[in-house]
Parts: C-alpha cells; structure tokens; sequence
C-alpha cells in the first residue's frame, strides 16, 4: 500500500496532502471541500475513497468537487 502523506499536489508552493490537517482536523459533523484535480494530483481518488471509507464518512462528488460529511449517520438527498 502507498503511503499517501509525502504525494505532493502539482502547482507552486503546495504543501503535501495531510490527511490529518484535512480529514481529522474537521469537526465532527462537519462538511469539507476539495477540488477534484487536488485530489487527483494530490493523494488520487482511490487513496481519497478509502480514507473517508475507513473513517465512516460520506463523499459526493458534483461537478469538479468533491464534498466530504464528516459524519457516519444515515444520509438521505432530497431533491
């Protein structure tokens, strides 16, 4: 298994992904962002899925964003 924490997103001046400044660090119950080219120049989707998976967590990807609900209750959408 790779180890995700020194992948470093392209651009100038990014820091490597930190999945504990990023997951970790949210409330509990909180809802995070992240634009789908930082991920996939960053840590990658599958790396990304597994992460919030093993946390319990929702993802939903819409348009070029991914949104993470940090919370492992139920999840309806409506509408």
């Amino acid at each position: 298994m790779m180890d995700i924490r020194n992948r470093i997103p392209a651009g100038p001046n990014r820091q490597p992904f930190n999945w504990n400044r990023t997951l970790a660090g949210a409330v509990r119950g909180g809802v995070l962002r992240h634009n789908v080219r930082d991920i996939d120049r960053g840590p990658g989707r599958d790396a990304l899925m597994a992460e919030v998976k093993r946390r319990g967590y929702h993802l939903i990807e819409c348009g070029d964003q991914f949104i993470i609900i940090c919370n492992p209750g139920p999840l309806r959408v409506h509408i």
